[in-house]
């Protein structure tokens, strides 16, 4: 393994400081999740979904990038194993944070209908559906859909035999036609765009049904939709960090692919996938400052298990605004 340069000791540095920040930040939001009844509907299992794929990627995905970094010589499937669980987990997130905007958008759409509707158990298998389907495009490339027989025309052009030894890089070993047809404009793109009209329309929704009196199931319409704006504009935020994390990538994919001669400055590339990162660590920090449930929440595991000294109970709200908070 080649010795590590200045500038890669940096990338590592805040590759590190990601990571360390992701992983509690999404830990935080799956415990609270778990500890507090009045975050147990489906939009917020859809976000310790979501959180569990963000913990993943500082746990398991800037370490596998730091590997890619520095360089290693691979058997080009072992480099081909390495690539494959960012694509899981972005496919993952994206499922996840479409399943929450329809999830907003069935509460305003139909407040009286949505508890029959929206059940726990369909809520589960919708998750498990996500997740699998995630396995499934993001394994795409261990199925064939990569750059092996390119790599093996050049090993043999050497005079070498059997499975090809690789410096282990991204590109390398997964194949751009997959990466842009495939991956970005039917996996990412397209549930991009209709996230976004879903949440027009919510805000339309909730816009109208704000100017007028109408029946809703928390009884005051005004009280019920403005709650509901209010979680809405968090994740509509959400989603747009998500797009604007991980859409300077996928144009650089793009530009790899259709036009091979373009030169990409390297730093542009880095700040690229710091952005995708980096995303993971956002999402907490989000809940915590945006949705009260969630801060009120963060702060009672705080002062049950980090607080050298017991403190006062945390008020979580006034019971009649939990099931719609």
């Amino acid at each position: 393994m080649p010795p590590v340069s200045a500038f890669q000791a940096a990338y590592i540095s805040i590759e590190v400081l990601i990571a360390l920040v992701s992983v509690p930040g999404n830990v935080l939001v799956i415990w609270a999740v778990r500890v507090n009844q009045a975050l147990r509907d489906a939009t917020f299992c859809f976000i310790a979904s979501l959180a569990v794929a963000d913990v993943a990627v500082g746990a398991l995905v800037i370490p596998l990038a730091i590997l890619i970094n520095i360089g290693p010589q691979t058997y080009f499937h072992t480099c081909l194993m390495v690539a494959c669980p960012v694509l899981i987990l972005t496919q993952s997130s994206i499922l996840a944070l479409l399943a929450i905007a329809v999830d907003r958008y069935l509460r305003v759409k139909i407040p009286l209908r949505y508890k029959t509707v929206v059940t726990p158990r369909r809520a589960a298998v919708a998750i498990a559906g996500c997740w699998i389907l995630s396995l499934v495009v993001g394994l795409t490339p261990m199925f064939g859909w990569n750059n092996l027989g390119a790599v093996q025309r050049a090993w043999a052009a050497n005079g070498s035999a059997g499975e090809p030894v690789i410096k282990c890089e991204f590109e390398k070993v997964i194949s751009m036609e997959y990466m842009v047809y495939f991956n970005f404009f039917v996996w990412v793109l397209p549930p991009l765009l209709l996230m976004a009209l879903v949440y027009l329309e919510v805000f339309y929704l909730i816009r109208r049904q704000l100017s007028k009196k109408v029946s809703a199931s928390s009884g005051d319409p005004h009280k019920y939709y403005g709650k509901e704006l209010k979680i809405a504009k968090s994740l509509a935020l959400i989603l747009l960090l998500f797009a604007l994390s991980w859409l300077p990538l996928h144009i650089l994919n793009c530009i790899t692919l259709f036009c091979p001669s373009c030169r990409k400055p390297s730093l542009l590339t880095y700040i690229a996938i710091f952005l995708t990162h980096g995303n993971s660590a956002m999402n907490p920090i989000v809940y915590a400052f945006r949705i009260q449930k969630f801060r009120v929440t963060f702060l009672k595991i705080w002062n049950d298990h980090f607080r050298c000294q017991p403190a006062p109970p945390v008020d979580e709200g006034p019971p009649e605004e939990r099931p719609d908070d």
